[in-house]
C-alpha cells in the first residue's frame, strides 16, 4: 500500500494560482457577457448609439449639402434657377472636400472637441445656475421687503397719492 503524501508548497501555490485564473476568466467571461446584453437591451430600447464625432460631423456635412442642393429659390427666378443651383453645388462639393480630409486625418480631435464642449456646456450651466440662485433669492428679498412695507403703510397702495415734491 502506499501512502499519499501531503502536497508541496509549491504544488500548493501552484494549484492556488490555477484556481484564481480560473476564477479570474470566468469573472471576466461573465462581465462581457453582461455588458454585450446590457448594450442590445438598449439598442432596442434607444436605437443604435450615435457614432463618433467625426462621423457625426460627416453626417452633418452630408445632411447640410444635400438640403442645400435641393432647395429651390424663389429669388433666383426661373432663368438664373439651374446656374444658381450649379453655384451652391459646387460650394457644397468644395466645402466637403476641404472638411473630408481634415475628419480623415484627425478623427480623435473631434471626440476631444466634443467633450471639451461638453465641460463648457457644464461649466456654462453651472454658473448660469448659481446666478439663478441669487436672482431668485434676491427677487423673494425684495418681495418680502415690499410685502413688509406695504403692511406696515409705508407703501403705496391703491387709492393713496404720491408727493412728488
Amino acid at each position: 500500500m502506499s501512502e499519499e503524501l501531503p502536497p508541496s508548497d509549491a504544488e500548493e501555490h501552484e494549484a492556488i494560482d490555477e484556481a484564481r485564473a480560473t476564477d479570474a476568466d470566468a469573472w471576466s467571461t461573465a462581465c462581457a457577457e453582461d455588458l454585450a446584453a446590457e448594450k442590445a437591451r438598449r439598442r432596442v430600447e434607444y436605437g443604435p448609439p450615435p457614432g463618433s464625432a467625426a462621423e457625426e460631423l460627416r453626417k452633418l456635412v452630408d445632411a447640410v449639402s444635400d438640403k442645400l442642393s435641393s432647395i429651390q429659390s424663389p429669388l433666383l427666378g426661373s432663368v438664373a434657377g439651374p446656374a444658381a443651383q450649379q453655384v451652391v453645388r459646387q460650394v457644397v462639393e468644395q466645402a466637403k472636400a476641404a472638411v473630408e480630409p481634415v475628419i480623415e486625418r484627425n478623427p480623435d480631435v473631434f471626440d476631444h472637441l466634443a467633450a471639451a464642449g461638453g465641460e463648457l456646456l457644464a461649466a456654462y450651466r453651472s454658473a448660469v445656475q448659481a446666478q439663478e440662485q441669487r436672482w431668485t433669492t434676491r427677487a423673494a428679498d425684495l418681495r418680502k421687503d415690499l410685502d413688509e412695507r406695504r403692511d406696515d403703510g409705508e407703501g403705496t397702495g391703491p387709492g393713496q397719492r404720491i408727493d412728488l415734491d
